[in-house]
């Protein structure tokens, strides 16, 4: 986070300084990405932690609206861009499991991130709604990313109020997935989506429910079967579908899995190695736990009372979260060992100290940093290999006072998982 960078990226919002004063628009860009690195601070804790890199403020700290004023004259898409020069993916071609055939692995997936209840915020957000259309929930803002699964980077990122779905805001990400092999969760399917992304020049693995492309059209030899997928509401060959190639497997005898792909030549990309590669989906899920449990905090609400500035903070988790994962990538590459073994938590609260301690950072204080953080990947921040673990799927919280369990059904701990087999499902031969 240069000084040239954030400059650079305020050049191209056409973001300027009406006049000098305490709260400039460089140090806001600062000023807001410490509000998501201390998302459980209040504004002035934060503006504490910055107070000794900023001599216009003296010592004396700005009241709170006078930040409000700042970040919107700042405004979301000058954080937005920053994150945009900033992201990208991370892992070398020798990083395992980042690559399948030449083609880097990534996910789409989407979450949602809780703001204030506000008259602004509940009109132009959204937010989640009971059974009788009633408001239940707070106003969300909803944010879907392109994540490079080997490191958790975020390639390419959309952020909209919840009002807006997962699936269209995936589409505006197809544009930098190309060359990739994206894999997306059974929300995702569509013919709209599957268009973008092919056009781009990119892959897919997607899981589908069993009445997405379920009538065959051709069996191929290793049990797989090409199908249509139509536009809403058409049926059999109709104008407009895409024909794709489906599989079908179980995981240690469960139920049926279908996953949709563009890889139509088995040969070329046999039916097991695409089975085994789903559950690469779930590390887009843990760099989001990395973001809404560790970095944001637990439940944890933003603290914008309007829309433009709920999606600034929004932007500035993003931004944190992969400077954080380009943190935890040098300190792998230079100890050798896979970035996985990283703690996240312990950098996460490294660099909070280092904030604290030299708010006025130099070239040479970061350096002493990264050295720092490199004595202690052996003894302190190296968490092993990853373990294989497993969990129920059952809300800790529930929602209501009726159960929400099955009869006899109960919530276990996270424990160590077994090897799971994982079974193809040919189709029927006809």
């Amino acid at each position: 986070m240069t000084p040239e960078l954030v400059a650079e990226a305020l050049d191209d919002c056409g973001v300027r300084d009406k006049k000098p004063g305490a709260l400039p628009a460089g140090f806001m860009v600062y000023f807001t990405l410490a509000l998501a690195l201390f998302q459980q601070d209040s504004c002035d804790d934060v503006a504490e932690h910055l107070v000794g890199g900023v001599p216009a403020l003296g010592g004396s700290i700005p009241n709170r609206s006078s930040f409000t004023r700042a970040r919107q004259r700042l405004g979301a898409p000058a954080v937005e861009r920053v994150f945009r020069k900033l992201a990208g993916p991370l892992a070398s071609a020798s990083l395992v499991g980042s690559f399948y055939r030449g083609m880097r692995l990534a996910a789409v997936d989407g979450f949602v991130l809780d703001a204030p209840e506000t008259e602004a915020n509940r009109r132009r957000l959204g937010g989640p709604k009971d059974a009788r259309g009633q408001v239940a929930g707070f106003p969300q803002v909803r944010v879907v990313t392109l994540t490079e699964t080997g490191t958790h980077a975020q390639i390419d990122a959309a952020v909209e109020g919840a009002c807006c779905g997962e699936p269209e805001l995936a589409v505006r990400l197809a544009r930098s997935a190309a060359g990739m092999l994206v894999i997306m969760d059974r929300g995702f399917p569509g013919v709209a989506l599957w268009r973008a992304y092919t056009g781009a020049g990119a892959h897919l693995l997607i899981r589908a429910r069993a009445c997405v492309a379920a009538r065959p059209i051709e069996y191929l030899p290793d049990g797989t079967y090409l199908a249509r997928m139509n536009l809403a509401g058409q049926k059999r060959a109709a104008p407009g579908h895409v024909v794709l190639r489906v599989i079908e497997y179980q995981v240690d005898g469960g139920e049926v899995i279908r996953l949709l792909t563009d890889l139509l030549d088995p040969g070329a990309c046999p039916a097991a190695e695409l089975a085994a590669l789903y559950r690469e989906r779930w590390e887009a899920e843990s760099s989001y736990r990395q973001i809404k449990t560790f970095q944001r905090g637990p439940q944890q609400i933003l603290r914008s009372a309007s829309p433009e500035l709920a999606c600034q903070e929004a932007w500035a988790h993003l931004v944190v979260h992969h400077c954080l994962t380009r943190i935890i990538m040098e300190l792998a590459a230079g100890a050798g060992i896979d970035p996985d073994r990283i703690s996240f938590l312990k950098i996460l609260k490294h660099v909070r100290r280092s904030v604290i301690a030299w708010t006025v950072t130099t070239a040479a204080k970061m350096t002493d940093f990264m050295d720092t953080l490199a004595s202690r990947v052996d003894r302190k921040l190296d968490s092993g290999p990853r373990r294989p673990r497993v969990a129920d799927r059952l809300l800790k919280r529930q929602n209501s006072k009726y159960s929400y369990r099955d009869k006899g059904q109960l919530l276990r701990p996270t424990r160590s998982a077994p090897a799971r087999t994982i079974t193809l499902h040919p189709a029927l031969l006809q």
